[in-house]
């Protein structure tokens, strides 16, 4: 199966029925994320144990890329220690940004499917929004965004 096609299938496939969608009730660890160019406003809380993502849920409002962004995150981080999951959210941010070296190993899987965002400049905060929420929870952040300070693509 050709890449773009896949790539269209798993968005809409995580967009008709994302995973872990939903607030958990009482969170370890919470943020909000936004991305005011495209709108994204999710709200991601996790629940976080012995230095593991215990359980993680996302709920807002959000375009097609960014609900399947999160909607595999959140399958691809629950159960991972704390140190794996930044390690995601750096080579995530790093392939939808085009600067993860391709030779390098990595533990993206099937999340390369994003891979094809960064030749889509408008598309990659809203790709990198969920993963970008999670680091900022994980760091006791309560909110971030896409744009200034925190801007997760430089030169944006």
């Amino acid at each position: 199966m050709h890449s773009k096609q896949l790539y269209q299938e798993v968005i809409l496939d995580h967009n008709k029925k994302p995973r872990n969608w939903g607030r958990l009730e009482a969170p370890s660890h919470q943020a909000e994320g936004l991305n005011p160019l495209c709108g994204d406003h999710i709200w991601l809380t996790v629940n976080v144990t012995d230095s593991r993502v215990d359980d993680i849920a996302v709920e807002g409002e959000s375009c097609a890329i960014c609900k399947a962004s999160a909607s595999m995150m959140t399958t691809n981080v629950k159960g991972k220690s704390v140190d794996e999951a930044e390690q995601l959210v750096n080579e995530f941010r790093g392939m939808a940004t085009g600067s993860l070296e391709e030779s390098q190993p990595n533990n993206l899987g099937r999340l390369k499917v994003f891979e094809g965002v960064k030749d889509l400049p408008s598309r990659v905060k809203c790709a990198i929004l969920p993963w970008h929420t999670l680091h900022a929870a994980l760091h006791a952040e309560s909110s971030v965004s896409t744009e200034g300070a925190n801007d997760p693509v430089p030169g944006s």
